[in-house]
Formats: C-alpha cells, structure tokens, sequence
C-alpha cells in the first residue's frame, strides 16, 4: 500500500476529489469597483460597532514552526478521527488528523509545531452515511494506509492529547497505534465549562460560531485548526482563553463509582442523579455508574449509602482516573 500525504493544506481540495460540470453562468450586474485602499478588517469592524451587524471571519490556519523556535515548554496535540462507524470494536479509522502546539502553565497557546492528516482504506467499502458526513469516499481513500511514523513521531513528545469527544477518539486511536495508550488524554466537550464562558452549546460548529469564525468541516485536521482556535481565544469576564479550564481539569483526579447491586427501584433516583447506566458489553461492571471529582466522594458516598442502600457499611466499587485512565473502556 502507498502511504497518504503527511500533511495536506486545510482548504486544497481533497486527494481524488474531482469538480462536477457547473451550469453555464448567468449573467450578472456591473459590481462597483472597490475603492482604493479598501481594508476589509476595517470594513467589518465598522459594521460590527453599529450593533446590527455580527462579522464572521474565515479561519486561517496558523503557520507551523519548528519545535526549538517555540518560547512555549509544553506540548499538545489536538486529535480528530473519521470512521465507518460509531462502535470502535468492529469500525475503523478512515482518516486521521492531528495538530501539535506549544501551551505554558498557565494555559496559554503558543505555536503549532507539527501538523498530520492521513487517509487509510478500510477492509469494507465506505457507508453512504459516512461519505455524506465527511465527504470521504472509497476512491480517495483507495490503497492509502496511514504513516505511523509521521504520526508517533508528532505523538512521542507530546504532555497532553485533547479530543473533541474524547471518549469515543480514544479507542479509536488506540486501535491505530499504542503510542496513545500511554499519554493523559483531555476531552474539550466535557472538561470545559462552555455555558458559563458564555457559549450555548459544545459542538464545535457552534463554538467556532460563537468564536466569530467559520471553517471547512467535518474532515480531521480541519475541524483539530478550528477546536485550537476556540480554545485559545479568551472569552468570559476575565478573558480566560478556554484552553486555561481544560488544562486545569486534565491535572485534577476524579473517582468512577460503580453502584453495584442498588435495587432496581432505585434506578430513577439514580438517573436523576446522574448516574448512568452500564450494561457490562463493554468489560465494565453491570450497574449504574457516575464520574466525580474527588472531592464529592465523601458526600456521594453518604448518598449511596443512606438514599440508595440503606446500609451505612456499603462500599461502593470506586475506580480513582486520572488524564492517562480517562476515556478509556
């Protein structure tokens, strides 16, 4: 097999993409030549200080430099996947995008130090559904097979992969390369506090919206330029890039409590609570589960045992995660 482009530009046309025949053009009205000077930005910011205007600009990718030019010390990588489906036990990764940048302590984005999109040909063709999400189909992806040491190399080095949908990104990955299994992983749909930064909802079409942009998406390394782009614009009332949050909670623990023989009458309230429930396919316990931060162990747990089972001595099955346990099955 033929290895695919170890890094493609975010708005060339797609590899095999072919330009169906366009209608003859209609004609249309003399357009009056812009004045001399013209400033675009400046144009769309008068239109904004009306008030009855709101100015969505055009993502631009920003340009990669090499690591050792970089001020920043730490180093992530934004990961984005396509698949045949939604179960990672029997679907497979159609293409891969990844986006490594440089990040401080305090959460600040620097620079993007290293880029990687691949293609890869699954055992069965393409399901129409897939195709007309993402635009990937069979003949691009034809006898392409993805380049592990392009992609293990940008992942080697890093302290942090982030998913938009961590847990359903991770298996995945670490189906395609054990390189992921060993690294702290961050979801930037659960670990960032989007409505109270001011955002009304957590999909990325929605975040890029609210953030003034647009962009291409549904393809890998599209949608990993437009995620890095949203996380490092600083929203709120203090102006804190939401990168800043998602750091934080990737370094904090949390406890997975697996309420393990409740009664079944009680499974209401623990839905209600926030429970969720597991039906043991997947190799975990068969019971209803949540995930907290540690510091609310104490009060969960005097709810399990007074609410749910009436017995103050119960124990609880607990799994203590960290970023390198998370996400996983």
């Amino acid at each position: 097999m033929k290895t695919s482009s170890a890094q493609i530009d975010l708005f060339d046309d797609a590899p095999g993409y072919r330009e169906a025949p366009r209608p003859a053009p209609r004609k249309r009205q003399a357009v009056a030549p812009q004045h001399a000077g013209w400033d675009d930005e400046e144009a769309a910011q008068r239109l904004e200080q009306t008030g009855h205007f709101r100015i969505l600009r055009k993502l631009v990718p920003r340009t990669v430099i090499p690591r050792v030019e970089s001020a920043y010390p730490n180093l992530a990588v934004l990961v984005d996947t396509e698949t045949t489906g939604l179960n990672h036990a029997k679907d497979e990764v159609i293409e891969i995008g990844a986006v490594a940048f440089t990040y401080d302590d305090e959460g600040v984005i620097g620079d993007i130090v290293g880029v990687y999109n691949g293609l890869r040909q699954p055992s069965e063709p393409i399901p129409a559904e897939i195709t007309r999400l993402t635009g990937i189909t069979d003949q691009m992806v034809a006898g392409l097979e993805i380049d592990f040491a392009a992609l293990d190399a940008l992942v080697n080095e890093a302290d942090l992969i982030i998913a938009h949908n961590a847990a359903f990104d991770r298996p995945f990955c670490e189906n395609l390369s054990s390189t992921f299994a060993a690294k702290a992983w961050a979801c930037s749909v659960k670990e960032v506090p989007w409505a109270d930064l001011g955002f009304e909802g957590n999909k990325l079409g929605y975040l890029v919206g609210q953030s003034g942009l647009f962009h291409e998406g549904h393809r890998a390394t599209d949608d990993c330029h437009a995620l890095l782009e949203v996380l490092a614009r600083p929203v709120g009332q203090n102006g804190t890039p939401p990168f800043a949050a998602l750091l934080r909670s990737s370094q904090q623990s949390r406890i997975r409590i697996y309420a393990e023989n409740a009664p079944f009458d009680m499974k209401d309230h623990l839905k209600g609570r926030g429970y969720r429930w597991s039906d043991g396919s997947d190799g975990r316990p068969r019971a209803w589960w949540i995930e907290i931060d540690e510091e609310l162990w104490d009060e969960e747990l005097r709810y399990l045992r007074t609410d749910i089972y009436g017995w103050e001595d119960a124990e609880p099955l607990t799994v203590h995660l960290t970023a390198f346990e998370r996400y996983r099955l």
